[in-house]
């Protein structure tokens, strides 16, 4: 009997295999901010509602808590104001038609068609007439309150408490801003090491995948703006955030400088992809990125350490002295001067992201 193919062989898994308790763990970890806030507001909004004004069932006092906060990270309060909006709206709607027809099939069915177009007309979000419509589901299917514009009030209520909770107790940003940016350097360092193999060896095939990697840095990039404009956007309401605001700034900068660094990283990949065409090693070459590569990993450094932020300045200047094309490489070929003066620029990039103002960190290029 032939032996069947391993590459086509049946691997036997467990039902669990997938599931990877870890994971779950770092979630668990990175959410418990928002699970308390969470079963504050929906609580609080209950209490409020049920014991304080005395509706019966204040359901949608709690469902619009938690649809309005949820679990994501981006819980700044612009967002939480327009998910409770979209809401809001969508309870309104529910109310006015169900008192102008009362209940029952096509009646639901023409409610929702007046809620999705009213929240589609009113914001370019895709995600407020949908959040309306599933408060109009709720309100239409639920009794009546004891007076008219009641289930409304219970809305209101639980939007103001999600609003009060977001500035009260606060997701802490900084986490998720250092995490997104380390994220950025990792992937950076990964970059620049596979462009750096490339060079040393005359590998096309590596320098390939480093130029695959820089162009994959975008993401990440976007993904660490997107958490310092949610931070931001918190410690400005929030009072127990003042402390955090110069911090956040200092690395907001440092998210700039450093997306201005990533596209320089794709233009210094792409020369390199173009130079080890011709299959021979460039080690000269691979050492000056090289050194960037490590001056990088000091900038990174000073994500948590801020204090240490000169060890890379220093290091990067004295790189910067150095990127002359023509001095550096005198008998190279033009292609790999090109890629010695694509670094400048991203050079410069990498000085401002450790604290040097821009028209410092292009000074301290040669000029050629």
């Amino acid at each position: 009997m032939a032996e069947s193919d391993p590459l086509t062989q049946i691997v036997p898994t467990r039902w669990h295999s997938g599931y990877r308790p870890r994971a779950g763990l770092v979630r668990l970890r990175d959410s418990w901010i928002a699970i308390v806030q969470i079963v504050a507001a929906a609580t609080a909004a209950f209490v409020l509602a049920h014991v304080l004004l005395g509706h019966e069932t204040p359901l949608l006092a709690a469902t619009v808590t938690i649809s309005s906060l949820g679990l994501l990270r981006d819980a700044r309060p612009s967002k939480v104001l327009q998910t409770v909006a979209g809401m809001l709206t969508g309870i309104a709607i529910a109310e006015v038609l169900l008192l102008a027809w009362g209940p029952g099939w096509w009646q639901l069915a023409i409610t929702l068609a007046v809620t999705l177009a009213v929240g589609r007309f009113l914001s370019p979000s895709p995600q407020f007439p949908i959040s309306a419509a599933v408060q109009t589901a709720i309100a239409f299917m639920l009794p009546l309150g004891q007076y008219p514009g009641a289930r409304l009030l219970d809305g209101a209520i639980g939007g103001a408490l999600a609003l009060l909770v977001t500035s009260l107790l606060p997701r802490n940003p900084m986490r998720a801003v250092v995490r997104d940016a380390r994220e950025v350097f990792e992937e950076f360092d990964r970059a620049l090491a596979r462009v750096v193999q490339g060079l040393r060896r005359g590998d096309r095939l590596r320098a390939e995948r480093g130029l695959t990697r820089a162009r994959d840095l975008q993401h990440p990039v976007q993904v660490w703006a997107a958490s310092l404009e949610s931070g931001q956007a918190i410690s400005r309401m929030s009072p127990f955030l003042r402390g955090r605001r110069q911090e956040l700034a200092r690395l907001q900068a440092m998210q700039h400088a450093m997306d201005l660094a990533t596209r320089n990283l794709r233009v210094v990949a792409r020369r390199v992809h173009y130079a080890v065409d011709d299959g021979q090693a460039r080690p000269e070459l691979a050492d000056v990125l090289a050194s960037v590569q490590r001056a990088a990993a000091l900038v990174a450094v000073a994500l948590d350490h801020p204090d240490r932020d000169g060890e890379a300045r220093e290091a990067l200047r004295a790189i910067a002295a150095t990127l002359d094309p023509a001095a550096l490489l005198p008998r190279a070929r033009l292609g790999d001067q090109n890629v010695v003066a694509s670094l400048r620029p991203m050079v410069v990039d990498l000085l401002v992201a450790a604290g040097e103002p821009r028209e410092v960190a292009a000074g301290a290029l040669p000029r050629i």
